[in-house]
């Protein structure tokens, strides 16, 4: 995608994997103009597993966006409504309670 950059590699131990997630997660930061987030979050939305509880999150704008595996949801932040209902949609796909702490 024209304008995305990757900045940071880095690797993590997760405490509360989902049950298809390993213990050891590879993290990509990347940046890329806001105006593309939309294309994005629809790229990432294909590529993601569909079970296991993966997702994928940025800021965009004032706003945070988390993508799921055929979902995306997009909320100003400080919209608690909107982010727990975000917070709603990755419990029922299996994101671990630990993981459910993206932006406010």
């Amino acid at each position: 995608m024209p304008g995305l950059e990757l900045t940071r590699v880095s690797r993590v131990s997760v405490t509360e994997p989902g049950p298809a997630q390993p213990p050891v997660w590879t993290l990509l930061d990347v940046t890329a103009p806001d105006e593309r987030a939309e294309e994005l979050a629809a790229a990432l939305s294909a590529g993601l597993a569909a079970d296991g509880g993966w997702y994928a999150d940025f800021r965009s704008g004032t706003g945070h966006v988390v993508v799921f595996a055929g979902r995306v949801f997009q909320y100003a932040v400080g919209d608690t409504a909107a982010r727990r209902k975000t917070i709603s949609y990755g419990r029922s796909v299996g994101v671990p309670e630990a993981q459910l702490d993206w932006g406010p």
